[in-house]
């Protein structure tokens, strides 16, 4: 792939004071243009393709990388020579403040969408430091240039926010909604709620049309494969096709809301089109515990989780959230929002997705190939 930079006008206007959004109406004349941060990830690549769906002009930051890692958004990618090629990716970092605020110059985006982070829970305890940077201070950088180009150009941005249901963390009611006090248990979840409440102050302070999206877990197919639900149903397809034989996980007892993410960017699009900045939750309302998910991915293939998944103590975290429920009233009263697919559903989708991937596996081990999975 080839990566080039584009350039577009917008005619939208600034809020005029802190205490007052005015939003102004995108002339029909020019498309909406979208910069998504974190494109390449399984969140980025969903909405990559509802934003080109409705017609967007998309741009993506990516991270230069030795090798390509942008299989998620091959199906969506055109020639940059195409006229007709409406994604354009640039290389950049939320860490490099010089590089955003050149970036949202160049792009003049009318909507940004901050989805990149160090997004691995258990990570963020390995590397806290990174996951300072990117989740928390990258947050404020990006949240800057956008100030400083809306007030060079008079042009709107508006602006979402990743949060996440991690700020939560050791839950103070059951379920969480947008009013629910934060109590992280992980760096990344320190990380996160930096990068909410500074969105917060920006929206407050300057007037900025920025809205953050406190969403629980989300999967699909696209999910990393060292995420839980994923490493699962990977798993499963591999086990069914005897290319493996045990799964190890650590706190299967954990409780969480899984939705699909194919679900949940409709809503990060929808927080930008009303006429101000908010906060919303966005979740199924149903908790089930990793164990159950096991039940449901192992149980749709005719298997039995329990002879073949083991507890590895080092796959705990330090500090564990054992319950994590949300309560989208807001989300379906002020957005008209609503999950589309039950977590059956997804485990379903995810576990068929998954073996068709051992199959192909297995078929290039039959011929003789030497195959890593």
């Amino acid at each position: 792939m080839e990566w080039t930079d584009m350039e577009n006008e917008s005619s939208i206007g600034r809020a005029d004071r802190a205490d007052e959004q005015k939003p102004m109406a995108n002339p029909s004349s020019s498309p909406k243009i979208a910069l998504i941060t974190g494109i390449t990830g399984q969140d980025g690549s969903y909405l990559a393709e509802l934003l080109l769906a409705k017609g967007y002009d998309v741009h993506g930051i990516i991270r230069r990388s030795s090798s390509f890692n942008t299989g998620r958004l091959d199906h969506l990618y055109r020639d940059p020579h195409d006229p007709a090629a409406r994604l354009r990716l640039h290389y950049g970092d939320l860490a490099d403040a010089n590089c955003l605020s050149r970036l949202i110059q160049e792009v003049k985006p009318t909507e940004v969408y901050n989805l990149a982070a160090q997004s691995h829970v258990r990570v963020s305890f390995d590397q806290p430091v990174f996951t300072a940077d990117v989740d928390a201070t990258g947050v404020l950088k990006l949240l800057e240039a956008v100030r400083n180009f809306q007030e060079a150009s008079g042009r709107e941005v508006r602006f979402y926010q990743a949060s996440s249901s991690e700020m939560f963390g050791k839950v103070q009611e059951v379920p969480q909604r947008e009013s629910t006090p934060f109590w992280p248990r992980s760096p990344y979840g320190c990380a996160k709620v930096f990068g909410h409440w500074i969105t917060v102050n920006y929206r407050e302070s300057y007037g900025m049309h920025a809205s953050c999206g406190i969403l629980f877990n989300h999967e699909s197919p696209r999910r990393g494969e060292t995420f839980v639900t994923r490493k699962i149903t990977r798993a499963v397809g591999r086990i069914k096709l005897g290319l493996q034989s045990k799964l190890y996980l650590g706190n299967i007892d954990a409780l969480r809301d899984w939705g699909f993410a194919g679900d949940y960017v409709e809503a990060m699009w929808l927080m930008l089109q009303q006429p101000r900045g908010d906060d919303f939750v966005i979740a199924t309302e149903r908790m089930i515990s990793v164990r159950q998910f096991c039940e449901l991915t192992f149980g749709h293939l005719g298997l039995d989780y329990r002879d073949f998944v083991e507890i590895d103590p080092r796959y705990f975290r330090p500090a564990e959230v054992e319950q994590l429920l949300g309560d989208a009233t807001k989300a379906r009263t002020v957005l008209g929002w609503k999950p589309r697919t039950s977590v059956e559903d997804l485990a379903r989708m995810m576990v068929e997705h998954d073996l068709e991937l051992a199959r192909r596996e297995r078929t290039l081990r039959d011929a003789g190939h030497d195959v890593h999975a």
